[in-house]
């Protein structure tokens, strides 16, 4: 046996069921060792990102590191975005790349390279991974194995990359003692008693408590303990970008999506709130606003991370505990200690108020929060929703419903245009039943060579394009900042029929501009649920994401109501 076949069967061994490629030289004994060594389906996307999105798609839907595999050089260079999107938005992932062989390194050579596309894409990838390691001796495998997917899934949750020359790969596999146990990201023992005494004090004694859900607990994988836990305590939620499904549309106890493009009622329901228990959420400046002492007010804050580091970092004078959350339901007794109900009528009623789908109601033609509703209501059976980065990510975050077992997936700390449809690729075969994408026609350009995957693996896709003729975000931003000079968003950029591009993959698509035509047009999408179909949306170029937080005042303060006072910075 070769390290190649060796590192083969280790990974089905660890439950990988699924790695995402685009072949190269530097991969080709790893490739034949999984189709002939394995039960793994080796899948051949058509980009080295596209291939690591389609492992982060995997790995979020599983909790199973999701693994990619590229080239030396461009193909390494390539997965790049990917390894940032699973290390901010905390998936774990082990991205195996292929390096020259180590007689043709350079070493500590005055060069720039020795061998054709040798990179150093282990120092590149340090800074956006938990560990990258160029694997040095065919013996140190196993060990670098074990590292790799012990470190991907403890503690917060990120990606691990593994660089191995090609004489490694192909080298023989000797037998071994079997790797050493190692004890990775272990927390500091945590006062839990204490910390929810405080707490539930400070909530029994309060009129209007709070609870912001984060991407930490779909992370940890703690979605039920956390469902049990806020039906228990009976306080209401709202949620970051990366909490859209961790409460499901229906609950009563759900209020909405905070902050930058966050529903109206949910950010004065944020800003009203006397007592704030923070779960895995970093209370970032797309949370907060720019205004953290606003922020803090005169509120209890109390903050439940696995990282140190997050929490009294923006916003200070918390009071924090650095937990795991599964570890932290596991550690506490919840009893319903403030029943809310003048509260959670406050926050119905501003609900009532100020409908997201009145946000654009002057708007001509489709109104996209409407749309998101109505793709809702086809989307039953569903596994989950991938959205991509742009207007109609905030459009979906704010309306789209969720419900018990769907899942919703977008790129949040990286915010990398082109994450859907590999990302929804990866979850439509991590599951048995049809996953919706939603994308904007400029980012679903960057990765479009990956609808010839779908095609080819006839995957049940629900990809729904919502085309506004132009990059909406930026042009939104140049709207405001730039009086209207609209530079390689409206002017200078330009999109396909995407109707007719599906068509040319084979893939049946539609297009619909007109708000009559988009019922009749989704049943058409949903009917045969185990294709793929492409439905196109035209929306008007000029519609903007409204409620959006006004830069440099309360976060209850948002446009196009008051304009902001401060540049943004993000």
């Amino acid at each position: 046996m070769i390290i190649s076949e060796y590192i083969a069967q280790e990974l089905q061994r660890r439950g990988v069921t699924h790695v995402f490629e685009l072949t190269g030289g530097m991969i080709t004994f790893l490739i034949d060792a999984l189709r002939e060594q394995s039960s793994i389906t080796v899948v051949s996307m058509h980009h080295e990102q596209a291939a690591g999105f389609a492992a982060e798609g995997m790995a979020r839907m599983t909790g199973v590191p999701g693994v990619a595999m590229a080239t030396s050089g461009p193909g390494a260079t390539n997965l790049l975005t990917a390894m940032g999107s699973c290390y901010f938005d905390s998936t774990p992932a082990v991205f195996i790349t292929g390096q020259v062989n180590r007689s043709e390194q350079k070493g500590d050579r005055a060069i720039r390279q020795l061998g054709f596309q040798e990179t150093d894409i282990v120092s590149m990838a340090r800074p956006i991974t938990k560990s990258a390691i160029l694997i040095q001796s065919p013996e140190e495998v196993p060990q670098r194995i074990e590292e790799a997917f012990r470190l991907a899934t403890s503690g917060r949750p990120g990606p691990v990359l593994l660089d191995i020359p090609m004489d490694v790969q192909r080298a023989q596999f000797v037998e071994a003692s079997s790797p050493t146990h190692v004890n990775i990201d272990v927390l500091p023992t945590a006062d839990y008693k204490a910390f929810w005494l405080r707490c539930t004090h400070a909530i029994k004694n309060s009129k209007r408590p709070l609870i912001l859900a984060g991407g930490g607990i779909r992370s940890s994988r703690s979605v039920e303990a956390f469902r049990k836990f806020v039906t228990a305590l009976g306080v209401p939620v709202v949620n970051s970008l990366m909490g859209v499904d961790v409460l499901p549309f229906n609950d009563p106890l759900r209020v909405g999506l905070i902050g930058s493009y966050g529903n109206r009622w949910a950010n004065h329901t944020l800003s009203e709130c006397d007592v704030l228990l923070v779960l895995g959420s970093r209370l970032d400046v797309r949370q907060t606003g720019s205004d953290t002492e606003q922020f803090r007010g005169n509120r209890a804050i109390f903050h439940v991370d696995c990282e140190a580091g997050e929490m009294n970092n923006r916003v200070k004078g918390c009071e924090t505990l650095q937990s795991e959350l599964g570890t932290f339901f596991k550690h506490i007794n919840v009893e319903n200690i403030n029943a809310c109900h003048a509260w959670r009528t406050h926050i119905n009623q501003m609900r009532l108020q100020s409908p997201d789908i009145a946000e654009l109601s002057q708007v001509e033609g489709i109104n996209p929060n409407i749309l998101m509703h109505q793709i809702s209501k086809h989307a039953g059976g569903a596994a989950a929703f991938v959205a991509d980065v742009g207007q109609h990510q905030q459009w979906a975050c704010q309306s789209i419903e969720i419900y018990k077992e769907q899942r919703f997936l977008t790129s949040g700390g990286m915010g990398a245009m082109g994450f859907a449809l590999p990302t929804a690729i990866g979850c439509a075969l991590a599951s048995t039943v049809p996953v919706i994408l939603i994308a904007g026609d400029g980012g679903f350009q960057l990765n479009i060579q990956e609808l010839q995957t779908v095609a080819r693996m006839k995957l049940p896709l629900k990809m729904i394009v919502v085309n506004n003729g132009c990059h909406g975000m930026v042009r939104q931003f140049q709207e405001a900042y730039f009086k209207g000079r609209y530079h390689s968003t409206l002017w200078g950029y330009s999109a396909p029929s995407f109707e007719r591009v599906a068509r040319a993959y084979n893939i049946e698509a539609a297009a619909v501009g007109k708000p009559t035509e988009v019922e009749e047009a989704l049943a058409k999408c949903f009917h045969a649920k185990d294709q793929p179909f492409l439905l196109e949306v035209f929306v008007h170029t000029m519609a903007n994401a409204y409620p959006k937080l006004a830069f440099g005042r309360p976060i209850s303060q948002m446009e196009p109501q008051v304009k902001s006072i401060e540049m943004e910075g993000t």
